[in-house]
């Protein structure tokens, strides 16, 4: 039998969302019902939505409505608080996480990236704390293989993100091979393997890529994360514009003890820190340094 996975190829996938504008509204949703909503997801995740997410709010929520055979955001409100912070309470959040992400994103991180590891003694560790469906930790992990040589054996990228379901498809390292195409060449056949048969248009990450990367879950606003540092870098990227300041600032505090004291942040293109915690300044163009750095 010829094998399914065929060196070359790549692809992404980000959770299909549907049109809000073919939403049938069909379900009944109060504006208590979309305060009480915008509450619970800050106080979970830390996320804050806005008066004008309330048709995302339905439209992604409609289907765990739908699933349980409720006609109104209150039956659901009120299953989610009998429930607590099980059960229906990760498909809730899952929902509302919005997972935009592509292979090397904010390509100008990666070059950087690249010289700060290179030579360095002892195994490399770099967090991405907001992995998603997993491009990024990929991508960094190919830096660190093509940065590192042989010693890429030793290094490890820890990923984690709140949406388990995102996580789910980025363990399995399966995208759609149009997106993988977006790479070059020499990427595509060194990383990646081409789907065939039922398999055919999809690609996958290599055994030994996928073997650097670690995943699981973690949720920012927990007390305790289930990562330990000294980490090389930590990628925090398009994460923390949903937070308020107060969230942000409480959270850059807490990376700091987990870099190492030459580490580096690499953060997103919408968002700046320079005013919002005394543990980091700027070094570049969305990356920062420890503060305490001599």
């Amino acid at each position: 039998m010829s094998p399914t996975w065929l060196p070359e190829a790549a692809p992404e996938a980000v959770r299909p969302e549907p049109s809000e504008q073919l939403i049938e509204r069909d379900l009944v949703m109060t504006q208590a019902d979309f305060t009480h909503i915008c509450e619970l997801i800050h106080r979970h995740a830390g996320i804050v939505l806005v008066a004008n997410k309330r048709n995302m709010v339905y439209s992604r929520l409609a289907r765990r409505l739908r699933h349980h055979g409720m006609t109104h955001f209150s039956q659901y409100l009120a299953l989610l608080k009998q429930e607590g912070l099980t059960g229906e309470w990760g498909a809730f959040t899952n929902a509302l996480t919005t997972n935009l992400t592509a292979f090397f994103r904010e390509a100008h991180h990666f070059p950087l990236l690249a010289r700060h590891v290179t030579g360095r003694s002892g195994p490399v560790r770099v967090w991405s704390a907001a992995a998603s469906t997993g491009e990024e930790p990929y991508s960094i992990a190919m830096i660190l293989q093509e940065a590192l040589g042989h010693r890429a054996n030793e290094a490890r990228v820890v990923a984690t993100d709140i949406d388990t379901d995102a996580l789910a498809q980025a363990r399995a390292g399966v995208y759609p091979l149009e997106q993988v195409q977006k790479l070059d060449e020499v990427r595509i056949k060194r990383f990646f393997m081409r789907g065939k048969g039922d398999k055919a248009g999809l690609a996958k990450v290599r055994p030994e890529l996928a073997a650097m990367v670690e995943f699981g879950p973690l949720n920012l606003l927990s007390p305790q994360w289930p990562v330990s540092g000294p980490f090389d870098a930590i990628f925090c990227r398009n994460v923390m514009i949903y937070f308020d300041k107060a969230t942000q600032a409480r959270i850059l505090s807490r990376f700091a003890p987990l870099l190492k004291p030459d580490g580096l942040l690499f953060t997103g293109h919408s968002e700046n820190f320079s005013y919002t915690s005394q543990a980091f300044r700027l070094r570049g163009q969305t990356v920062y340094e420890l503060a305490s750095r001599a």
